[in-house]
């Protein structure tokens, strides 16, 4: 057969060229300058072209970029992309330099209108330079597609009304960590367009000792190079242990993974496969864990190199939380593996209390790591240093994420505790969920974003506070803050932007890749906590 024409090499080459430095995959082992050979026939260029494309796969980012452009012809009615519960509050926004006394609900389909309503002015916004107003329709419950309109603002991107409309984004979000699994290869009956091939699997060095070799297969990608951290990993499965530890009957075992069906949430199969990673990244000698695991840019003709960095005083601490948590939690399911992740966290805790003095060591990580082995346990060193934090008042001030887990933990455990403790933590998590409720009341759309539209991580931080609270205590005001948060992230917003996979009729996906929650390795479980509070038994109440 003859050659392919130059002109149609370089169509191939630019091909394979663009889909690897787009996907950030491992090219060690795509023979990709061997198929330029000479005699190659275009068969053979073909096919080197295939494997580089199949060898390619999709990765979380750590944090969305930011910049881009979005059309002028944004509507200024917003409401949700996805849509509204037929029994839930339904609100949409208006915004503009005048605003209109009513507005009107239409059919999608065949245009007639199905509700009229006033526009309730909020004020005038220095920051979007417009009056901002809002409109309710809880009352309109008929199920279909829809949309707002009024005079002066034209109209919005149409949105539906029915049922279960979460269940879909929720399973799919759970879905993305299975999507990102390393080292195994991931076949289109499961991931569909996500799928790949086995990547990583060749054995890492250590960055001190390159004669080293350590195998750490497995586990999730957490940006486009492969590379792993774990304190970032731990920040992920805290947040969804702690989700799956309070709304147990949103995660289900059939949401379309390969351990579906096997008796044990699918969340859960989905932690354990991060958990045997980052089991190995643990000294078995001394207990220390090992910060991360970064894979180097392939140089031309070159393997990538995968190196292990050195143990850290806080990749220790947060390994303990996070191994302790999955051990109580999945004690249930596999007693055995539970009793072998506790025994790691112990060994992970004596480590670092040993070694810290020689590190700086992470306070919020610590007292996490205290609460849960003294849960699992009664270990009494654990409780006075949780007794000595809890004395010192500490808490009583601005608390981060972790150090809020930490104190749920300490308010859930079967352990002796002090009760004074236990209700100034309270005082001080309502006073966290106020402040956030006020926030929110005084935001323009309900929801305090920025302009850019760039802290939605920040947000969603927010609303794990939020959902915390609201499960104590069942608050109407918080419910509707939690549910207008998602109604923002889903595109009711000034930008009309959906932040979510597949939803909204301007997606995320159209500007930007990263820019989706789903796509940033902490956002995505963090969307996961909001979502589970939301689609669990124990989800928002009927208006």
């Amino acid at each position: 057969m003859c050659k392919l024409s130059v002109k149609k090499r370089l169509k191939v080459y630019v091909l394979i060229l663009t889909m690897l430095f787009l996907t950030a995959c491992d090219a060690g082992n795509v023979p990709l300058f061997g198929a330029l050979a000479d005699n190659e026939t275009d068969d053979d260029l073909l096919q080197a072209a295939e494997i580089a494309i199949n060898t390619t796969f999709i990765s979380m980012e750590n944090e969305a970029v930011l910049s881009y452009d979005v059309p002028l012809s944004s509507p200024h009615i917003l409401a949700d992309g996805l849509g509204y519960e037929t029994e839930k509050n339904k609100l949409v926004f208006f915004y503009g330099a005048e605003l209109p006394d009513t507005y009107v609900i239409k059919n999608a389909e065949t245009d007639d209108i199905v509700f009229e309503g006033a526009i309730i002015e909020r004020g005038y916004s220095d920051k979007y330079n417009a009056f901002i107003g809002y409109g309710d329709f809880t009352e309109l419950a008929d199920e279909g597609r829809y949309y707002a309109e009024a005079s002066l603002l034209g109209r919005s991107y149409d949105f539906g009304i029915g049922g279960d409309l979460y269940t879909g984004i929720f399973n799919e979000a759970c879905r993305t960590y299975y999507y990102n699994r390393c080292g195994i290869t991931l076949t289109e009956e499961y991931a569909g367009a996500n799928a790949h091939n086995a990547c990583h699997t060749q054995e890492a060095v250590l960055r001190e000792d390159i004669t080293t070799h350590v195998d750490v297969s497995g586990g999730w990608h957490q940006d486009g190079s492969g590379s792993k951290d774990t304190v970032h990993a731990a920040e992920a499965l805290s947040n969804m242990l702690l989700s799956y530890e309070i709304f147990p009957e949103a995660f289900k075992d059939d949401t379309g993974i390969p351990e579906s069906g096997n008796g044990i949430p699918d969340i859960l199969d989905e932690i354990r496969y991060e958990a045997d990673f980052i089991m190995k990244l643990q000294s078995v000698n001394t207990g220390a864990v090992y910060s991360r695991i970064t894979v180097s840019e392939a140089s031309y003709g070159a393997e990538q190199i995968i190196y292990v960095e050195e143990s850290s005083i806080e990749a220790a601490y947060a390994f303990a939380f996070v191994m302790s948590k999955f051990s109580y939690i999945y004690q249930s399911f596999d007693k055995e593996y539970a009793t072998t992740c506790l025994k790691a966290a112990d060994r992970a805790w004596r480590y670092a209390v040993l070694n810290e003095d020689k590190q700086d060591s992470s306070s919020s990580w610590k007292l996490a790591a205290a609460a849960e082995i003294y849960r699992a346990s009664g270990l009494g060193e654990c409780r006075n240093y949780l007794n000595e934090y809890f004395e010192s008042s500490e808490y009583t001030g601005e608390i981060d994420r972790i150090r809020l887990y930490a104190c749920i933990t300490y308010l859930n455990t079967k352990q002796p505790v002090n009760t004074d403790y236990c209700e100034a933590v309270i005082k001080v998590i309502m006073k966290k969920a106020e402040d956030i409720s006020a926030e929110s009341r005084s935001a323009e759309f309900m929801v305090p974003g920025n302009k850019e539209q760039s802290n939605n991580s920040e947000l969603l931080e927010k609303m794990i506070t939020m959902t915390l609270v609201d499960h104590v205590i069942t608050n109407h005001e918080y419910d509707s803050i939690i549910e207008n948060y998602l109604h923002y992230f889903l595109g009711r917003n000034a930008l009309s932007v959906s932040y979510i996979d597949n939803t909204g009729q301007r997606n995320y996906r159209e500007l930007n890749e990263s820019l989706g929650i789903m796509k940033q390795f902490d956002a995505d479980s963090m969307l996961i906590f909001m979502l589970s509070r939301i689609v669990s038994n124990d989800g928002f109440k009927t208006v």
